[in-house]
């Protein structure tokens, strides 16, 4: 590493890049009494949801201090992988450690909950890309690098539409009728997609997109080609890795719901209710299974399948 690089960068930590990070953290207060409501209600969050959301604070915080904040603005590679934690990593994080009734307070009020809608499957992924491109258009790109506001909105961006967009995919919000399994694995697909037509574009473009870093590179002794190609590759191994996860995550789904399904269809069985497979599908899928096994229970041996009343915005209930 050369000297001036390791001059540069521990003595680039401020009062102002430390708070941030620190103002990132105290999210967990809020989200730590809400936790503590729900308990004494007796609506437990897990503890996995709690580790969740946690790590995704600490990711995003860490991604906003020295020395990463500091590097970015030196690489294009450390700025790159800086946009991944902050939009992918940290926002994914993030949305697993949430869920409906923690989110209630919010999506009480009035203009909060009308954002719903930027989770919508249809919705959150067109506005996702847009925002995904728009950034990384050279003018704008190089304009957040030399504007203090501008930057921050980028990151602020960058960490909002990847909330709304894996919100659309994995949150707890109820989701549209038409968003089976086979919609998600199309939903992964085109996420990933955009964000590879970009690594490439950078690979095999041939010229040099972000001239900003110029002075960066060569404080590192890196070409501004090599250095937006190790960007690009970051994204693309970094893609790889987070599609190959959602991807054991929908085929655990998939076998897990099959199991739930069949296992409330026995049950019906047993207690000579009848229950159509297709009612135990949409309940199991709405994450409703257990509620429909509890009325089952309380059905009279030769009774049609009890009938769940719908929520709204979500799958009709079976």
């Amino acid at each position: 590493m050369h000297p001036a690089a390791l001059i540069s960068l521990a003595t680039a930590g401020s009062i102002g890049s430390i708070a941030l990070p620190l103002l990132v953290l105290l999210w967990w207060f809020p989200y730590r009494a809400r936790i503590r409501t729900l308990a004494a209600e007796g609506r437990p969050v897990r503890g996995s949801r709690q580790v969740a959301y946690a790590s995704g604070l600490v990711v995003l915080a860490i991604a906003l201090c020295p020395p990463v904040d500091t590097l970015s603005d030196q690489l294009l590679v450390a700025h790159m992988a800086e946009h991944l934690l902050i939009g992918d990593v940290a926002a994914l994080l993030i949305v697993l450690g949430v869920t409906g009734p923690l989110l209630a307070p919010l999506l009480r009020m009035r203009y909060v909950g009308r954002l719903r809608v930027l989770t919508h499957p249809a919705v959150a992924v067109p506005l996702w890309a847009v925002n995904f491109y728009a950034w990384h258009l050279p003018v704008l790109y190089q304009a957040a690098l030399r504007h203090s506001a501008l930057h921050a909105l980028e990151h602020a961006t960058f960490l909002g539409f990847g909330v709304a967009v894996w919100m659309g995919l994995l949150g707890s919000l109820p989701k549209p009728q038409w968003f089976t399994n086979g919609a998600r694995l199309i939903y992964i697909i085109v996420v990933r997609l955009i964000g590879t037509v970009l690594a490439n574009a950078m690979i095999f473009s041939g010229t040099v997109w972000y001239h900003y870093y110029h002075a960066g590179d060569a404080l590192w002794h890196i070409s501004s080609m090599g250095d937006q190609v190790a960007a690009a590759g970051v994204m693309m191994v970094e893609e790889s890795l987070l599609t190959i996860g959602l991807f054991c995550w929908l085929f655990l789904k998939v076998a897990r719901e099959g199991e739930e399904r069949q296992e409330l269809l026995d049950f019906a069985a047993a207690r000579g209710v009848e229950l159509d497979e297709r009612r135990a599908a949409r309940a199991v899928a709405a994450g409703r299974g257990d509620e429909l096994r509890e009325r089952l229970r309380s059905r009279r041996p030769g009774a049609p399948a009890p009938t769940l009343r719908r929520s709204r915005g979500s799958s009709p209930a079976p």
